[in-house]
């Protein structure tokens, strides 16, 4: 298993803990550098760790586990309307990002009404292309429990957001339920208020190690940050993708910000040292998200083999 990390220290000699982590099999997921400070997300096999954290510790760095690292969360809303999009919901999607997550903000097209809100198959689809959801609804217990109907048929965790208290047991489609968090016309800054959404980010972990927990019982047939670095390699033409993540990693594969009809061929023929294609050990589909590539790799219980 590759645990998610991120170590946060001085642009010094950080370059020895990118070399480490390569050396024992590990990814760089994400270089963030700020002046004299650089923060590093990485996926470390759980084995190799003391390794690691005896190296930050001579850096004079910080190493602490980041869940939602390589993840891909959708920030859903009843509508994108000001109505339904107040200051929370930007929030919420930027300190997922802090904390590791790609995060993507979506607003559903019929969700006003407490009686007549709907999500459709293509917005469920597309929410079912990430690790985990959260929806964010407003400050009224009752709508908070009709409109579970937007995400009881979501196959991914779902984290409700609102601002009364409401027993798990009301909102039994949903993974957890965050309180205090409902309508606010200003950006969070209060020491509560952070708090809060220090509270989503550990839902959300919790959910995403859930996931990881289902798929280590049948492990995929290789990793997905290691069929990002093939691609990378093997299709030069994502590095010029417009998006500023050519490639999104998920828990189950990854999602390559290339045109499907153009790509699909050369992705599906990217090939890795063992000899194997990625068509072989992969289901490559058209993402609901601008006609992308969706790469969802398949388990060992279906190719026999892991590598």
């Amino acid at each position: 298993m590759l645990e998610p990390v991120m170590f946060t220290g001085g642009v010094y000699k950080h370059d020895l803990v990118i070399e480490l982590v390569e050396d024992l099999g590990g990814y760089v997921l994400q270089k963030n550098v700020t002046q004299s400070e650089v923060i590093l997300l990485l996926l470390v096999p759980t084995e190799d760790m003391p390794a690691l954290e005896s190296l930050i510790k001579e850096l004079r760095g910080e190493l602490v586990r980041a869940p939602l690292a390589g993840t891909e969360v959708a920030v859903v809303t009843p509508t994108l309307a000001i109505h339904h999009l107040p200051h929370t919901a930007c929030d919420i999607a930027e300190y997922l990002r802090r904390n590791g997550a790609k995060s993507n903000m979506m607003g559903l097209a019929r969700g006003v009404g407490r009686e007549i809100a709907q999500i459709n198959e293509y917005e469920s689809a597309l929410i079912n292309e990430h690790d985990a959801a959260v929806f964010i609804f407003g400050n009224f217990a009752e709508c908070i429990r009709k409109k579970e109907s937007l995400y009881r048929n979501i196959s991914v965790p779902v984290v409700v957001t609102g601002g009364p208290k409401i027993p798990k047991e009301d909102l039994p489609y949903a993974f957890e339920y965050v309180p205090s968090i409902g309508r606010v016309a200003h950006r969070a800054r209060k020491a509560t208020e952070i708090g809060t959404l220090d509270s989503i980010i550990d839902a959300v972990g919790r959910a995403l190690d859930r996931t990881r927990n289902e798929i280590s019982k049948d492990p995929l047939t290789t990793s997905p940050p290691r069929v990002m670095d093939a691609v990378r390699e093997q299709v030069p033409e994502v590095e010029y993708s417009y998006s500023p993540l050519p490639i999104a990693l998920n828990l189950n594969g990854l999602r390559v910000k290339l045109p499907y009809q153009g790509y699909r061929d050369a992705v599906k023929a990217v090939t890795f040292d063992e000899g194997v294609k990625l068509g072989e050990i992969a289901t490559i589909k058209p993402s609901r998200m601008k006609e992308y590539i969706l790469v969802r790799i398949l388990p060992a219980s279906e190719t026999g083999f892991v590598f």
